[in-house]
């Protein structure tokens, strides 16, 4: 996997909707793509971790860090955790923002406070300097049907330059299991951020179904 068209650094941050299989292979291919990853973790995600995942993540950001540097083989300094209320981290600011940021797997909460600016965490205003800055900011929802208040907050933050991604995997590819249904939306993920990899068969490729 290669950095196409020169993303250096992402904010990745989890919170508590259901998804973490998506947020844990983003994780594994920005870091195997040589992306600097910041990375936010809320507590209801932790707890959503355990309940889909065999990770049991600590409290403690250091833990976590160490955790998770062991499990994919992190370069030094390539993943950083930061706390919900680190605000002299560096995406707190415009000065230091990265140069995108991903919410995945993101909740209509999460999607509200985005949409109204409320910045009353670390993830929100990582969203919102990514915003004012103009930076890619990428919203990996998951929650079915979506109410009109939902929408209406997917709509604001599109028409400010955001891009809402549903977490909806595809089937034109015959995935034989889960992983290949995860597979899928880290790949669409990775399309926007412009970092190549080979998860799963571009559309025309004449490796797809007939």
């Amino acid at each position: 996997m290669s950095n196409a068209h020169g993303v250096r650094s992402v904010t990745l941050a989890l919170t508590g909707a259901s998804g973490m299989p998506y947020a844990l292979r983003l994780l594994e291919g920005l870091l195997e793509a040589q992306v600097q990853v910041f990375l936010l973790l809320s507590q209801p995600a932790r707890v959503v971790i355990a309940m889909e995942t065999e990770l049991q993540l600590s409290s403690r950001r250091a833990d976590i860090e160490r955790s998770l540097n062991q499990r994919y083989g992190a370069g030094e300094g390539q993943l950083r955790v930061l706390g919900l209320e680190q605000w002299t981290a560096p995406v707190a600011s415009g000065s230091g923002v990265a140069d995108a940021m991903v919410i995945c797997p993101c909740t209509t909460g999460t999607l509200a406070a985005v949409a109204a600016g409320a910045s009353r965490s670390l993830i929100e205003r990582a969203a919102d300097v990514s915003l004012k800055e103009q930076r890619p900011l990428l919203l990996v929802v998951r929650e079915t049907p979506l109410s009109l208040i939902q929408l209406e907050n997917m709509a604001r933050l599109a028409r400010a330059g955001a891009v809402v991604m549903p977490a909806n995997p595809a089937f034109y590819h015959r995935p034989a299991s889960i992983d290949d249904l995860v597979d899928f939306v880290v790949a669409r993920i990775l399309d926007h951020l412009g970092i190549e990899h080979q998860l799963v068969p571009r559309w025309g490729s004449g490796d797809s179904a007939d």
